[in-house]
């Protein structure tokens, strides 16, 4: 059986798209040993594996297999603009890196992508684990970053438009403390109330997913891209009400857009009430999912493209 490395890294939205990626390595017969970046300083251990990649997210392996002069080829998966601070430490120092014979870069993006040796991968997930098996207990769910007055007015008003509605916020801690400290007194009860902490791993992930019957998303880096949520949502057969984005098509355009709050608000209404509707789009989007973005399907491909067959 054959071994690679995979690098769990720092970042927590990194960690839950690693985990669906190391899956599909798994699923292909490999076997996978972990480097965890939060839990582990000392790499040395490492270094004699006989492992034929090392695999992970952003420049994280990237940097090891520089700093160490490992002899794996590297597998990096970017769903963060390569160019920008965001896809981690050494974004800067390991660039001149990108295009050598034995790193290949996997680019979430499909425009990104564009005019560059990167091989295009959107968002895949473990279908094994996001999948519907609960029963929703709440009606709209919002997961991410409340970090701009835009993204916090508009799930605010969505809360005092709808009422009736059970709404739901996951978030790390500290957002959910700046998102408290820009609130007024009314504003601050409202949040609290939505509240429901946050989620570091996959399986409570699809849970939580599970127990709603729509999330509504907001995509904030790339250009044509769709974030890890979107497909995690998809594969649990709820409903996603999305930005508009251009690799909407790879559902044939079926994920209901909003362009506002008011229409955002009144597609939650009208979803809320129509049942049939609802269920013709979560289950043609779980079965493309299940035939096109599923882990053992998209890391075969990957393997494939790298072998360059």
């Amino acid at each position: 059986m054959k071994k690679i490395l995979g690098i769990m890294p720092h970042s927590i939205g990194g960690r839950l798209t690693i985990s669906s990626i190391l899956d599909g390595f798994r699923e292909n017969n490999f076997e996978v040993i972990i480097y965890d970046e939060l839990k582990q300083d000392n790499f040395n251990e490492f270094l004699n594996k006989d492992c034929k990649y090392i695999v992970g997210y952003d420049f994280s392996p990237i940097k090891l297999k520089i700093d160490y002069n490992l002899n794996f080829t590297c597998i990096a998966y970017f769903s963060d603009v390569i160019e920008q601070k965001t896809s981690g430490v050494g974004y800067l120092e390991y660039n001149k890196y990108l295009n050598n014979s034995d790193i290949c870069i996997f680019y979430w993006d499909r425009e990104l992508s564009k005019n560059t040796n990167y091989f295009y991968q959107p968002h895949f997930v473990n279908t094994n684990i996001y999948k519907n098996y609960l029963k929703p207990v709440c009606d709209i769910t919002f997961m991410g970053r409340l970090d701009t007055d835009l993204r916090l007015n508009m799930f605010l008003e969505l809360n005092k438009k709808l009422k009736d509605v059970k709404i739901r916020y996951y978030g790390i801690k500290r957002h959910f403390d700046d998102a408290i400290a820009r609130c007024n007194e009314s504003d601050k009860k409202i949040l609290k109330k939505c509240y429901c902490g946050f989620i570091d791993n996959e399986k409570d992930m699809a849970q939580a997913i599970n127990e709603t019957k729509i999330v509504y998303n907001i995509n904030a880096q790339g250009i044509s891209s769709l974030n890890y949520r979107t497909i995690q949502v998809l594969a649990c057969e709820r409903l996603l009400i999305s930005d508009k984005r251009e690799e909407l098509d790879l559902f044939n355009d079926i994920i209901p857009v909003y362009n506002n709050i008011d229409d955002l608000a009144d597609k939650i209404k009208y979803y809320l009430n129509n049942q049939d509707e609802y269920l013709k789009i979560t289950k043609s989007c779980r079965k493309i999912i299940e035939e096109k973005l599923d882990s053992k399907i998209c890391v075969k491909n990957m393997l494939l493209k790298i072998q360059g067959e």
